[in-house]
């Protein structure tokens, strides 16, 4: 491996910069970085153990839930363990290849967790609109493999992104202005034309994550037709918590998303740089720090049963 790095890319490190023009501030800004970091795995770890613990939640919506607490774990320690190690020990090298498999996890679990959206959306149209059809439609069979499906997309086009940007040379600069790897950071160091990745790591996005939003609209547009048709005030509240918390979820992961794969390939230069970086940090920690508190609150099944865990462990004490 060594004998490519010299013969083809002439890279074996990078250099990740941190936030570039707030050098000064890193130690500030891993305060609060640090402590939604340290939420996250809580919250996360607390949530994947009731879920596994608790055989009554062995459910297609836990499965679904237990399966976006795992990749929020994995995606949170990916990149905050790097950017906290640039903004408490200037920590800023990272080889090549651990660069762009950090870059090949960040990128497979966002449109792995995208898919794991869309599958939640369904599995709440099922509930709400098909109830009586649940048990037969969302067997555990079809749970697993819609989980399959969701990596193996994920994977594929992954995969082929890696390939078209390692088959570029980078005889350049090997510095990136982020406190983490990612797919047009690694581009724009090489020293030959990225147009094709540039506008395939665009489609990727579109064809995934962007038909994956639309198909989450439809679902919640037919989910919310069905609820306001209930007859019973409570059954229309119960539901509409439910998908409330559904959609929360859902915007605090797209939203940042579609705002970080625009800005880095139309307005790299018109958005201050300090921004566009603490941005595409907050969209690595917010959502995995938020999700297991909004459907600890939400979700009545997961409230008791953490309620439940704290008391058990009160009583050994």
């Amino acid at each position: 491996m060594a004998a490519v790095n010299h013969t083809r890319f002439h890279i074996v490190k990078c250099i990740l910069v941190g936030v570039q023009g707030m050098e000064e501030a890193h130690a500030w800004l891993s305060i609060p970085f640090c402590s939604m970091f340290l939420l996250a795995l809580l919250g996360n770890g607390l949530l994947l153990f009731v879920i596994v613990k608790e055989r009554s939640l062995h459910r297609p919506m836990f499965f679904f839930l237990a399966m976006l607490a795992s990749s929020d774990l994995v995606l949170c320690t990916t990149t905050m363990l790097k950017t906290l190690g640039i903004f408490w020990f200037r920590a800023k090298e990272i080889a090549f290849e651990a660069c762009v498999t950090q870059m090949f996890i960040i990128h497979f679990l966002f449109v792995a967790e995208s898919a794991v959206l869309l599958a939640m959306a369904y599995d709440r149209y099922v509930a709400i609109c098909n109830p009586l059809q649940y048990s037969t439609v969302l067997t555990h069979s079809r749970v697993a493999k819609i989980a399959v499906a969701a990596a193996v997309r994920a994977f594929c086009l992954m995969a082929s992104l890696t390939f078209l940007l390692l088959r570029l040379p980078f005889c350049g600069p090997n510095v990136i202005s982020h406190t983490f790897c990612e797919h047009m950071g690694i581009a724009r160091l090489a020293c030959a034309d990225i147009t094709l990745n540039i506008w395939y790591g665009l489609t990727v996005a579109l064809l995934t994550t962007g038909a994956d939003t639309v198909f989450i609209a439809v679902s919640y547009v037919l989910i919310l037709r069905a609820v306001f048709r209930l007859p019973s005030r409570d059954a229309r509240a119960k539901a509409l918590g439910t998908c409330g918390s559904h959609i929360c979820v859902i915007l605090m992961f797209y939203v940042p998303a579609f705002f970080s794969i625009f800005a880095y390939r139309f307005a790299v230069n018109s958005i201050p740089r300090p921004v566009h970086i603490l941005l595409a940090n907050l969209f690595a920690i917010v959502p995995p720090m938020l999700n297991p508190i909004v459907y600890g609150v939400k979700t009545k099944q997961i409230r008791d049963r953490v309620a439940l865990v704290f008391l058990q462990a009160r009583k050994q004490r």
